[in-house]
């Protein structure tokens, strides 16, 4: 059924998966936001699992996946993905991807729709400015690492409400943030300070659900609601929830995917 974390070099380059659930079920593909890795999905795992073959996999430069110390391309992220399902010899997945990982999966589906089946896009945005943010929080975590944008990051990520019930799943997620290669989440954030996938996305076919948190300061509603207005066959669902809200509102969350998929 399930199996520990292991590794794919593709290319000479290294990248951590997980793979749950049977062998023969459809296949799920997660890919996880700027500043965590694979475990971000633990608390959707063990349901989803039950249905699906889950793979998930630290993005490049995250967790202990390939970390190269230059700029990387949302174009690039997404060719991992693929590289990914080929080492593995998947020919097609569904995709749920959250923040960074909702604009890789906007870019597979664009590219490269042949690949997946239904698409999760939750707490993302096609596009996400100005440069100068950007380019002052590579600078940040160049100088002072990931130390340097840790308080700010869980102050986006979660509601106040959330961060008063929950120390324990706090300090969790502090110790990934911190965790991750500065110079890995700096080449993720020129990805993402480089990305305009506004119009791109219109070419979007596949049945694609939009998750929004009602109080995501970072992806806030109403840049989802324009992912949805644009890609044809697509519903949006609302939680009560900040950035992460798979973790704020991980059963709300599990489900939502769930019936969606099973849809």
């Amino acid at each position: 059924m399930g199996s520990p974390a292991s590794t794919l070099v593709i290319g000479g380059e290294t990248f951590n998966i997980q793979i749950d659930g049977a062998d023969c079920a459809p296949v799920l593909m997660l890919s996880n936001s700027l500043g965590t890795d694979l475990s971000m999905w633990d608390a959707q795992v063990a349901e989803w699992a039950r249905h699906f073959r889950v793979l998930r996999y630290d993005s490049r430069g995250h967790g202990k996946s390939t970390a190269p110390d230059r700029p990387y391309s949302i174009a690039e992220l997404g060719r991992d993905a693929l590289n990914i399902l080929d080492a593995l010899g998947i020919a097609k997945a569904h995709w749920c991807g959250l923040s960074k990982g909702g604009m890789v999966g906007m870019w597979l589906a664009t590219h490269a729709p042949e690949r997946f089946g239904r698409v999760v896009l939750a707490n993302t945005s096609a596009h996400m400015g100005p440069p100068d943010l950007w380019n002052g929080r590579i600078r940040t975590v160049r100088k002072d690492g990931m130390a340097g944008v840790v308080d700010a990051i869980i102050e986006r990520w979660f509601t106040p409400g959330y961060r008063a019930q929950a120390p324990a799943a706090l300090a969790a997620v502090r110790q990934v943030i911190l965790a991750t290669p500065p110079h890995g989440y700096a080449g993720c954030c020129s990805a993402i300070r480089d990305m305009d996938q506004r119009e791109a996305i219109r070419a979007i076919a596949l049945p694609t659900l939009v998750i929004v948190g009602s109080a995501d300061p970072a992806t806030p509603p109403a840049v989802g609601e324009l992912i949805r207005e644009r890609i044809a066959n697509s519903q949006l669902v609302t939680l009560e929830a900040a950035h992460l809200s798979n973790l704020e509102q991980p059963e709300a969350f599990t489900q939502a995917v769930l019936r969606f998929l099973k849809g």
